[in-house]
This record gives C-alpha cells, sequence and structure tokens, in this order.
C-alpha cells in the first residue's frame, strides 16, 4: 500500500511541475515573442538614418535617445505598444513591427498584412501630387465621398510637416502615408478636436507616439484561466464590475462613449463602424474622460461596405468583421450585404449596461434601465433609423447628465 500511495504522489507531483513549467514556458516564450522592441527601433531608425523616413519623434528616439522604450503592453505580435518615456510627457509608443493592417478589407474582411516598405511616394512627387495621393488615393478610398475630404487632407499635411519648417520633405510624406494605412491613426485624425483619442505625440515612419492614458480597461479584473473556468458567468460579469469609480463618475464617462457614438455617425471627415466595442478598448484619465485605447476595429462605413459586397457567404455568420459588426448572406447572390444589423449605439449600449446600472441611484434606475434595453434593441443601420436612434441618444445622455450636472464630477 505504501509503495501504491509513494508512486500515485510521486506521478502527480511530477505531472504537477511538468504542467507548471510547461505554462511558465509557454508564457515566457509567448512574452518574449510579443515584445521585441529592440527589433522594432532598430528597424525604424536604421530607415531614418538612410534617410528613407523621417518624423517629429525620429530625433528623439534615434539619436538624442531621450525617447526609449519601456515594458510591453500588447498582446499582438504585429502591433507593439509600449510606454513611451520622456517624450514631451509620458506616453505610449505604437509600432507596427514591419507589418502593417492593409485597410483593404477584402474577401475576407480581415485585416491582411503586407510588409511596409516606405516606397510611396516615389522621389520627385510635388506636395500637390502628395496632396492627390492623399485625397483621392488613401481618404476618399477609406472614408467615401461624403467626407469633407479638403480639411482632412490639411490636417494631414500639416501633421506630416514634423519640423515645422512650411516644406514636406521626402521622408516625411512616406511616414505620413504609412501612418494614414492604419485605423487608429486615421480615426485620431478625425476626432483631433474631440477628447475621445489620445493626443497624437510624435511620429517616425509607421511608428507613432500618443498620450499614456491612466486607467484601463474601463472595467473588468483580469484572472488566471484556471480560476476563470470555476467562475459562474453571472458571478463574472459582477466582479467586472468591483473596482470602477463612483457612479457619477461613471454617468461622465458613459456620456462621453455616447458621445463618441455621435460624433463618428456622419461626421466631418465621414462615418465609422465600431467593430470590437468591449471594455478593453476604452480607458479614461484623471478626469474621467474617455479614451479610445485600441481603435483597429473603428472601420470607416465606406471601406467596410465595399468589402462586405464583395464577400462570398453561404450562412449570416459568414458575413462578420471584427467581434460586433454582422450583415447578412443574400443567397441568391451568395455575397454578404453592405448593411450592419446593429447600430453603433446599441452596441455601445451592451457595453454600458451592467457598468452604468451598478450603483445607480434608485430614483433613475428604472428608468435608465429601460431606456438602456430599448437602445440594446436597436437594429438595423443607423441611416435606416435616424430619428429613433438620435432620440434615444439624446434621452439617454439627458438622463445622465441631469443626474450629474449639480456634483463636482460633471
Amino acid at each position: 500500500i505504501f509503495s501504491y500511495l509513494h508512486m500515485k504522489y510521486l506521478f502527480f507531483s511530477w505531472l504537477a511541475v511538468f504542467v507548471g513549467s510547461w505554462i511558465v514556458y509557454v508564457e515566457y516564450s509567448s512574452y518574449t515573442e510579443l515584445c521585441r522592441g529592440h527589433d522594432c527601433k532598430n528597424s525604424i531608425c536604421d530607415k531614418y538614418r538612410k534617410g528613407v523616413i523621417d518624423g517629429s519623434a525620429c530625433s528623439s528616439l534615434c539619436e538624442k535617445g531621450t525617447l526609449y522604450l519601456g515594458k510591453c503592453f500588447s498582446s499582438k505580435p504585429n502591433s507593439q505598444v509600449r510606454p513611451a518615456v520622456n517624450f514631451s510627457s509620458l506616453g505610449v509608443i505604437k509600432c507596427q513591427m514591419e507589418e502593417v493592417p492593409n485597410y483593404d478589407l477584402g474577401a475576407e474582411m480581415e485585416p491582411k498584412k503586407e510588409a511596409v516598405a516606405f516606397n510611396k511616394p516615389t522621389k520627385g512627387t510635388s506636395v500637390e501630387k502628395f496632396k492627390e495621393m492623399i485625397l483621392v488615393f488613401s481618404l476618399q478610398a477609406k472614408v467615401g465621398d461624403q467626407a469633407n475630404l479638403p480639411d482632412l487632407a490639411t490636417v494631414v499635411l500639416s501633421i506630416a510637416d514634423a519640423n515645422k519648417d512650411g516644406h514636406i520633405s521626402l521622408p516625411e510624406a512616406r511616414s505620413m502615408w504609412a501612418l494614414l494605412q492604419l485605423n487608429e491613426f486615421l480615426l485620431a485624425l478625425v476626432l483631433q478636436d474631440r477628447e475621445h483619442t489620445p493626443k497624437l505625440l510624435g511620429f517616425c515612419g509607421d511608428l507613432y507616439v500618443v498620450e499614456k492614458v491612466p486607467y484601463s480597461p474601463l472595467y473588468g479584473i483580469s484572472l488566471p484561466w484556471v480560476i476563470e473556468l470555476w467562475i459562474p458567468a453571472g458571478l463574472r460579469r459582477s466582479m467586472d464590475q468591483w473596482f470602477t469609480p463612483s457612479w457619477p463618475r461613471k454617468a461622465k464617462i458613459s456620456i462621453a462613449l455616447l458621445e463618441l457614438v455621435e460624433d463618428i455617425f456622419h461626421g466631418t471627415f465621414g462615418s465609422f463602424l465600431m467593430c470590437d466595442v468591449s471594455a478593453t478598448n476604452f480607458g479614461y484619465n484623471d478626469r474621467h474622460d474617455l479614451k479610445v485605447l485600441d481603435a483597429r476595429y473603428i472601420v470607416p462605413e465606406a471601406s467596410f461596405q465595399e468589402g462586405m459586397r464583395e464577400r462570398r457567404c453561404d450562412v449570416d455568420e459568414d458575413c462578420l468583421y471584427g467581434v460586433d459588426c454582422h450583415t447578412s448572406c443574400d443567397l441568391t447572390k451568395h455575397r454578404c450585404t453592405p448593411e450592419v444589423t446593429r447600430p453603433n449605439l446599441a452596441k455601445a449600449c451592451s457595453a454600458l449596461k451592467d457598468y452604468i446600472l451598478r450603483g445607480a441611484p434608485s430614483d433613475m434606475s428604472e428608468e435608465l434601465e429601460k431606456q438602456l434595453y430599448a437602445c440594446i434593441a436597436l437594429k438595423g443601420s443607423a441611416e435606416q433609423m435616424e430619428i429613433e436612434h438620435s432620440l434615444i441618444l439624446n434621452n439617454l445622455k439627458t438622463l445622465l447628465w441631469k443626474k450629474i450636472s449639480h456634483t463636482k464630477d460633471s
């Protein structure tokens, strides 16, 4: 008996050590594979020294050493996110690691990857020709004809002039062209006059620096996967709301998310679709202003619709982009229809429901819940139900604002 128990103990001890070692190995190897900051810096600085690219952050990163990379925040190997230290203020570096999402949302409707050669524009291109490239082949292709493209192109050119000498050099133009292929960077330009996106601090090639968002994600706690397996879904949703700000501050953040939805629907520079409205993609600062942390799946509606029309399908489930952008399948043509089945507002309300209802004042919680469920029930594109969409959005903002307008948190 002793021998059997002894062998059983040794076996399970060995198994525990093996499994533990494997988990540590996988986690460490994944981290080292993801966090290749040295490779990122070397790739960018090599092109800068050769005169291929230029930008407002190049000198600090590659010559002065006043911009350097800290620990890695990213969970995706092709898009490194790291803190940027000593660059105007504490910020975050976003580096594409030689590959960037191509804006061609083609048949597969997934961001394709292609190496960045920094070969556009070519030598001899005039500023006027570059502006035409931006207008026709970049901005118009992405955000459509309805946007105020000339003004957006002017914004792009002003940022491209990194050293503010009144001229755009070829290396500066190449950097800006590469940046314009990124969803996140384009959205930052579109919302530059609003407070929803972190402020752009500088760029070099397709690497760029934005201000750091001190509080993220919007809500939720991270637990080891072993513990996650044993927690019921209802309890898990409740746990996600444990460490959140006071209710008036949550109301202010919620109003800001509703305003973001408003800003990107028929905004000055076109309409955008939110294809991953999860708490991990949002954060807030010390003043409790909402900030978008990851905007790669906030995509121009024109590009989305064009890509969906070309996508083959057999069932509705084939017509999905990101997490939240669904359309239906036209079985007569075996192509996806271009119109989303749920508007941005319905997805935002779904993300906010547990967050804003928890701790809500008793004298308005019932009305708030009623309005949230009406919002979540919205179907079809916002264009198809523009009046109802606007009414629900304004009612929610008014309800929340009335409750906090007399407080210091407003």
